[in-house]
């Protein structure tokens, strides 16, 4: 026999069990997200390579070693998402309606980076994106946060943490990089081998450095919002206000950089102590400038993603109760009568808004009543000869042992109040 085939490493089945706990996230953010006037675009999974170069940086860790990237047949050089930002913006660009004009878009879906596997980042992941153009001011950055927190209080998490920090504006960071490299330069002797890598190239991301060895020399840098400009710091200011108006908690920390070179002025993250090395759960800010360095006439943007793989397991770690979706009843059929009858009798209830799973294959009664009781179904409506025959049902409550028979008329109702009292699971 030939070994079975195993999937690729760091991509991960979302088994059954998970994937009611994920519609549970994805549900729940629709509702929030609709709540605020966001509306859904769907993207492609590949890009052009060069949308990603251009956007995230040429510099960054992701387009120099993460990115998936292939030639086609054409040869032309594509790429899986390692974002949505850029797939977005592009999306406005192409199609035309970012230009003077105000968007509230979300979308869902994989993302793909070729990182070291480890719990809570994988080479296929998930993330909810939104992104909102044309509104400069810093009620726009405060309204996204505290849609965030929005959607932490309808999942019932606690426990996150809000990091917030200004990047000001190209020219402002640029003139911080520059004494920024002089302070490393006095310090290389310190540096680890991947802030020596980055000092020339992207010198912001070591302060974003998790080796313990390198935190007393990070702490001593130049602060970044010592050289924010007059605008940038006003922002930054007003941002704070609302959230404080709006009894949302914030931490200011100036070493929070982001590993994405559109980022500028706002750039938050919320953060959890209970996933390890992988703390962050959403993260986002401010990229004023992406739409015109990607082809576009200059528009305000803001945004964030939402990784859901972190965002999942959190709630499972905290026990939430999210609904389940097991059928309301499980139709156990004995005989061939049955049968013929019990597959319109399914239809009919499904017709009335009831969630039903119907026998199929045959099999015996304590067959039949195993299968019910693994479809998660409190209830099994039990159609035999006799039921046939005066056109009833036997219901057998599959956790007390219980049975009544009724009127099949009369079922309809029965099940709706049954599952009206949360009877069912």
């Amino acid at each position: 026999m030939s070994k079975a085939i195993q999937a690729v490493r760091g991509m991960n089945d979302l088994l059954p069990d998970v994937c009611e706990r994920w519609q549970h996230v994805e549900a729940t953010a629709r509702e929030v997200l609709h709540a605020y006037g966001y509306r859904e675009i769907r993207l492609p999974v590949i890009e052009k390579s060069e949308l990603f170069a251009r956007s995230i940086g040429s510099l960054t860790d992701i387009v120099e070693k993460e990115m998936y990237s292939f030639e086609d047949r054409s040869g032309e050089n594509l790429t899986l998402r390692p974002e949505g930002t850029a797939g977005c913006v592009r999306a406005g660009i192409e199609n035309g309606f970012l230009h003077n004009q105000i968007q509230r878009l979300w979308y869902a879906g994989p993302m793909f980076r070729h990182e070291r596997p480890q719990k809570g980042r994988y080479r296929q992941f998930h993330q909810i994106g939104v992104e909102a153009f044309g509104i400069e001011s810093p009620d726009l950055d405060a309204e996204i946060i505290m849609m965030c927190a929005r959607l932490w209080r309808a999942l019932g998490l606690d426990g996150l943490t809000l990091q917030l920090n200004s990047l000001g504006t190209l020219e402002c960071r640029m003139a911080y990089r520059s004494e920024l490299v002089r302070y490393f330069e006095s310090q290389r002797g310190k540096l680890d081998e991947d802030s020596l890598r980055r000092l020339d190239k992207n010198p912001l991301r070591i302060l974003d450095s998790k080796n313990p060895a390198m935190q007393d020399v990070i702490a001593a840098a130049p602060s970044l919002m010592e050289h924010l400009d007059d605008a940038s710091r006003a922002h930054f200011t007003k941002l704070g206000d609302y959230l404080r108006q709006a009894g949302i908690a914030i931490t200011i920390n100036p070493r929070l950089v982001r590993g994405l070179d559109y980022y500028t002025r706002t750039v938050f993250e919320w953060t959890t102590d209970r996933l390890g090395a992988q703390s962050a759960v959403c993260a986002g800010g401010r990229y004023d400038g992406l739409v015109e360095q990607l082809g576009g006439k200059p528009a305000p943007a803001a945004g964030f993603a939402v990784g859901m793989e972190r965002l999942v397991e959190l709630m499972a770690l905290q026990g939430d109760k999210h609904p389940g979706t097991h059928p309301d009843a499980f139709v156990v059929l004995l005989g061939e009568a049955a049968e013929k009858q019990g597959l319109a009798l399914a239809e009919r209830l499904r017709n009335a808004g009831l969630r039903i799973e119907c026998n199929c294959g045959g099999g015996g009664l304590k067959a039949q009543l195993k299968r019910a009781d693994r479809s998660g179904a409190r209830l099994a409506l039990l159609l035999g000869d006799d039921e046939v025959r005066n056109a009833s049902v036997t219901i057998k409550d599959l956790r007390d042992g219980t049975q009544r028979s009724i009127a099949q008329s009369e079922l309809i109702d029965l099940l709706h109040k049954e599952t009206s009292r949360g009877i069912t699971p």
